[in-house]
This record gives structure tokens, sequence and C-alpha cells, in this order.
């Protein structure tokens, strides 16, 4: 039988299956699973999840295309496993019409992912006044959101949330009170020793509370994005007990990194929300094994070298994110005695939920299963160490250059076809690397 994926028939062998017992070989034939067997032995071929959903990506196109491309997040975002990604609204222009998020899928066809634009909550991301939801909605965005900005008014938090409720929509808060946090770069508890503004985490947990409140008013869904105290843990986990539609997500680099390392490292490590204490990444750790989180989201939010090896207060907010998500997520969920890693969870906090949140349930986060379209990553345990000579994103501001690794993504398929990478162990390869931007241009001016 060919094991070569794309070329009629073709197998996966002796792989684990996230949400299995046992070792399996997948037969795979004009991009739909036909067989699922079980085999004895070791999983030697690695273990096979559904296709990695991201709810919160920053492509940069249109608009910032020296930071990244459609084409080039895409690549990066196969080698992470990933094949649905929520593309943020944050571009030039901004996407906040039907119009545009119809220019953004064109732009996005055939990609090596599909991409699913998340409409702005404000028109302009200004903050003023709400986009035309309604139509949006019947154009079929699920996601509404200023990401990069908090929506601070309460009149139009009530306004985008009643609109939620009415359309079956989500809306993503970005919470970061404008009053509270003002100009704050890094976690207020470090900020005095590096001589800049602090960023507390009160700035945040001020917005969920209020959020909380208008959704419990409204019935409105409410997602919150990137998670990063343990006070907003608190907060979330008691509006789940009283039943409130409420999800919410944390980034690899706030279940990995801490405020003190930011502050080692400089602005390269500058992101909003701050890295925050170790109190803090215990706190959203612990509530994404129990579920209080739902999701991990990259937050993938790529800028041109320059901006980010200045001071403090000028560098750009951001990290890289998709190439190495899934090896932070396992882990997070790798036993501390044994290393063995609980891949049903981690295909639940990065495929399963987030497709469900994003409404997209019947295109992703799928079954391993006879029947079902074949879109699905395999991940092997592999030693590698992140270097950004590594890097297929067209920026290379990741949080976890020198890092070592224990796991690697070695085949994406996005229906049957191979979007990143190969049958074999070796070092994967992308089926198209982009071409980095040259760093002479402006920086797009994204906020984040």
């Amino acid at each position: 039988m060919n094991t070569t994926p794309g070329h009629g028939t073709w197998r996966v062998e002796r792989v684990g299956v996230a949400g299995r017992t046992g070792v399996f070989d997948l037969t795979v034939e004009d991009g739909v699973i036909r067989a699922v067997d079980a085999v004895a032995g070791e999983p030697t071929g690695g273990t096979v999840l559904p296709g990695l959903v991201d709810l919160h990506t920053h492509l940069r196109e249109p608009g910032g295309e020296e930071a990244e491309t459609l084409a080039s997040g895409a690549v990066a975002a196969a080698a992470g496993g990933f094949t649905d990604v929520f593309a943020m609204a944050n571009t030039s222009p901004v996407t906040d019409t039907v119009a545009r998020v119809r220019e953004v899928r064109r732009r996005a066809r055939g990609l090596g992912v599909r991409v699913h634009p998340v409409a702005a909550a404000t028109a302009g991301l200004a903050g003023e006044a709400i986009v035309d939801v309604a139509a949006l909605a019947a154009a079929g965005v699920t996601v509404f959101s200023d990401d990069g900005k908090c929506v601070n008014d309460d009149n139009l938090v009530l306004e985008l949330l009643t609109a939620m409720a009415r359309y079956g929509t989500a809306f993503a808060q970005h919470a970061q009170s404008a009053a509270i946090v003002r100009d704050g770069v890094v976690n207020a508890p470090v900020a005095a020793g590096l001589g800049v503004p602090g960023w507390p985490g009160a700035g945040e947990e001020a917005v969920i509370g209020r959020d909380l409140a208008l959704a419990a008013a409204t019935g409105g869904r409410l997602h919150i994005c990137h998670v990063s105290t343990a006070g907003s843990v608190a907060l979330v986990r008691a509006a789940k007990r009283e039943g409130l539609s409420v999800t919410a997500e944390v980034t690899p680099h706030h279940l990995m990194l801490t405020d003190t390392q930011a502050a080692e490292r400089g602005p390269a490590l500058k992101v909003n929300p701050p890295l925050r204490s170790a109190t803090d990444v215990a706190a959203v750790r612990a509530a994404l094994r129990d579920g209080t989180i739902d999701v991990v989201a990259t937050d993938h939010a790529p800028h041109p070298a320059r901006t980010k090896t200045c001071s403090w207060l000028s560098a750009a907010f951001g990290l890289t994110s998709l190439e190495t998500a899934l090896p932070v997520v396992a882990e997070v969920f790798a036993d501390p005695a044994t290393g063995a890693v609980d891949w049903t969870a981690v295909a639940r906090v990065m495929s399963t939920a987030p497709a469900a949140i994003g409404r997209i349930a019947h295109l992703a986060g799928r079954p391993v299963a006879v029947g079902e379209p074949a879109t699905f990553c395999v991940v092997r345990p592999q030693a590698w160490r992140a270097e950004p000579a590594t890097w297929l994103s067209r920026s290379a501001n990741s949080p976890f250059h020198g890092r070592d690794f224990a796991h690697r993504v070695t085949l994406t398929v996005l229906e049957g076809r191979p979007t990143h990478g190969s049958l074999t162990p070796d070092p994967p390869t992308p089926m198209s690397p982009p071409r980095r931007s040259s760093p002479l241009a402006e920086p797009p001016s994204s906020p984040r």
C-alpha cells in the first residue's frame, strides 16, 4: 500500500490515537479515514491528534505583510499541527465589514490551513460603535473581537453581548482596563526594578468582572482572551459554577514563562498581557487542567526584529507561538513522574474545545475515526531545540529561543492533503517555505 500522503490510498502505521487506547494503522483514501485497525506492539509512528484549532492568531495581512502574510502564517501553523486558525481583525484595513471578511477568505483560499476571519467588535477598532453584527453573522462570522485593544465602554459591551445572544456568536474580550493599566508594559511587581510603568493584574481582573456581570444580564457568549492571573482564574471559575456562558483561553507563553524571566531577557518578552508571577503561572496551568480555562490559543503576534530589540517603552507587544504551542501544551499535560502525555487532554484544549467555541465543530476537532475527513496531525517524541533558523513564520520573535522540547509535529494533513512533514521520523520540512521580508520597511501599525 502507498505510504505517501496525498496519493490515492495511503496509511499511517503503528500510531497511538488521542482518545483511544492501543496502537493502530490508519488508512486514508480520497481524503477520508477509511480504516482504523488495531495492531500489536508499541506506537512507533507517534500519536495522531485531530487537526489543531487556534482561536487567536494575528496573520497581519492585509497591511502588515512585513511581519507575516496569510501564506507564511499558514506554513507556520501547519508546522505546528494546526489545520484551522481564527485570524484577528487588527489588520489594515480592519476586518470590520462583510466585504473585508470576504476579502480575507479570498486571499486565504487554497492555503494549508483554513482561515476563519474574526470580525472586529467595534468599527475600526475605535471603541465607539459596534459593527453590523447581524450582517457579519449572516456572512458566517462566529467570533467578534477588538483584540489588541479592550472594549472599555460599559454600554458597548452590553450592546455587544446582547447581539451575541441574539445571533449565537461570541465576543472575545482583550481584558485591559485603560484606567488601571495606562501605559504599563510589564507586570507590576517587576516594573519598579526596570524603571518602567507597571501593568497590574487588576487591570485584567476588573474588566473580566464587569464583563461577566454583563454576560449574566444578557445571556451573551463571552470568551476571555489570554487569561494571565490567578485572580482572573478565580473569576472565571466562579462564573462557570453559576452557569454563565463564558469560555476562556490561555497562551503557551503564559503557561510557561514568568515576569522574572521577562525582566532578565528584556523587551524580547514584552507581551500583552505581560508575563506574570510564578504563582499566576501555576494557577493558569491548574485551571487548564481542571477545565476552568477551556482552550490554549497561541495569540501568535509576529513583529519585525527591530521592533523587539529596542527599549521596553518602544518595543512592540507580542510573541510568535504557532510552531511551538503543541510541545508546550504536551509538557503541561505530561505526568511528572513518568513523562507520559495525556494526549486526550491536549486534543481537547487544542482542537475539540476551540472548534466548538468557534462554531466550526462540523469541520474541525473531529474524532480520528472511520468516515471522518483525514484532518489530523502526527506528533512524535523527538528532542529538538528551538532556534531562530527553525522558524517558518516570517517573523522570529518567539519567546522560546534556545528552549529544548520533547515532542514535535511531523505530519499535518488537511482533508487528506499533506500540509507539513512526512511519515518518516526525520525532521519535518514545510511544503512551501515562506520568504522572510526585508527589515528595511516601516513596521505595520498593529498594536500587537
